[in-house]
């Protein structure tokens, strides 16, 4: 059975399954976890959840990205991260019993499981390798967060924190006469928003990058045509 937009709707048939979260629990477990869960599909720029708001419970990404952003009192955003399939946004806000720390937008169509609080932390009570999974995903949450703020509290420039930002884009991409080639659906705002600065800036330092014959975007297709010189600017 499938859901709009051509995606899977059930946990233990899904072909999208990754040893991230959920989809690394046992089969009893995750036959518990189908039970509670509730699918839909969500359009690109559909907001999941907003910072601040109390927390109704948990939304595993099953097939799509998502930004999580934070904003300022003055109004600027901030992404902290881009979740890719396998996440669990709002974890932290459920398992705490705070509100929701970020806000949660689709990039484009994504396919997304809910449960609710209470269904959610019985659901860990009862087993002992989702709680533990829960640990973990939250941990690497932290440790994403850390080595955001290290990025930009330690980096000496700009260009170096774009460089350390393409080269993690495009980890995943091909490679063929040592051009490598990976998607990369984000606008010149939202890399801003990533790298803590103006989109003037990553503007000017992305037309830098392409005079130099470093590297390219070419719509949402990035195009790095010089990787040890990324490298390098991260090195710097």
């Amino acid at each position: 059975m499938n859901s709009p937009y051509g995606l899977p709707a059930e946990c233990l048939t899904c072909h999208l399954r990754t040893s991230n979260f959920f989809c690394a629990l046992s089969q009893e477990s995750l036959d518990a976890f189908n039970r509670i869960k509730h699918t839909a599909v969500f359009p690109e720029g559909a907001v999941i959840f907003n910072e601040g708001q109390s927390p109704r419970g948990i939304f595993m990404l099953c097939q799509g990205q998502a930004k999580l952003s934070t904003t300022s009192r003055d109004g600027k955003t901030f992404i902290l991260r881009i979740a890719k399939p396998g996440e669990v946004l709002g974890l932290h806000a459920i398992v705490s019993g705070v509100p929701y720390e970020l806000t949660a937008e689709t990039m484009q169509p994504c396919q997304l499981s809910f449960v609710n609080r209470e269904d959610f932390l019985r659901f860990l009570k009862e087993h002992s390798d989702a709680c533990l999974q829960a640990a973990q995903h939250i941990s690497r949450d932290c440790q994403d967060a850390y080595e955001v703020v290290r990025s930009i509290g330690f980096s000496h420039s700009v260009s170096g924190r774009v460089a350390k930002f393409l080269l993690a884009a495009a980890t995943d991409g091909s490679v063929t006469n040592g051009v490598v080639r990976a998607r990369l659906a984000l606008t010149h705002e939202d890399i801003a928003q990533l790298m803590g600065t103006s989109r003037e800036t990553i503007t000017r330092t992305l037309a830098e990058f392409r005079r130099k014959d470093i590297v390219e975007l070419r719509g949402s297709t990035l195009i790095i045509h010089n990787k040890p010189a990324l490298e390098q600017l991260v090195a710097a």
